[in-house]
């Protein structure tokens, strides 16, 4: 589900799901942090997810049909933007290689990245704000700082 690569200083952690376009469940998320633990002394890090479909497309709607409470879903947004903390937070450099979409929360997970380089056909956006949930994994403060909030509002 998470692979981690470690080579000579350089980490690369691919979020393996492509038959769920890299979706972000909570066993994607315990994999991501023992990939950042065990990535911790790495002096680069790149994400990426597997496929070509998807970087990432954000919270599995599978597994996010299945919060029942409040309590639930803040738990959940909280986890998942913390895991976007350390990413923002790693020592190195981050590279979020985006090979495919990168769509809602996957839109926020590549935005806590230092840098991020991208195919030319990819789609990019905060598209959970369709279904009414609110961005919640610190992307949308993240593009704000990196364009600037009246940019970000435009968007």
């Amino acid at each position: 589900m998470v692979d981690l690569e470690l080579d000579q200083g350089l980490a690369v952690i691919t979020i393996d799901r492509p038959q769920a376009r890299n979706a972000i469940a909570p066993a994607t998320m315990d994999q991501l942090d023992k990939a950042l633990d065990a990535a911790a002394d790495a002096l680069a890090l790149v994400v990426r997810g597997a496929g070509d479909r998807a970087f990432v497309s954000g919270g599995d709607l599978k597994e996010l049909a299945a919060i029942r409470t409040e309590d639930e879903a803040t738990a959940m947004a909280l986890r998942m933007r913390g895991i976007c903390d350390r990413l923002a937070h790693f020592p190195g450099p981050v590279i979020a290689a985006l090979n495919g979409h990168a769509l809602g929360g996957g839109a926020e997970f590549a935005m806590a990245a230092d840098i991020r380089v991208a195919a030319d056909d990819i789609r990019i956006g905060f598209t959970q704000v369709n279904l009414a949930i609110m961005p919640a994994w610190g992307g949308a403060g993240r593009l704000a700082e990196l364009i600037g909030r009246g940019r970000a509002l435009m968007l």
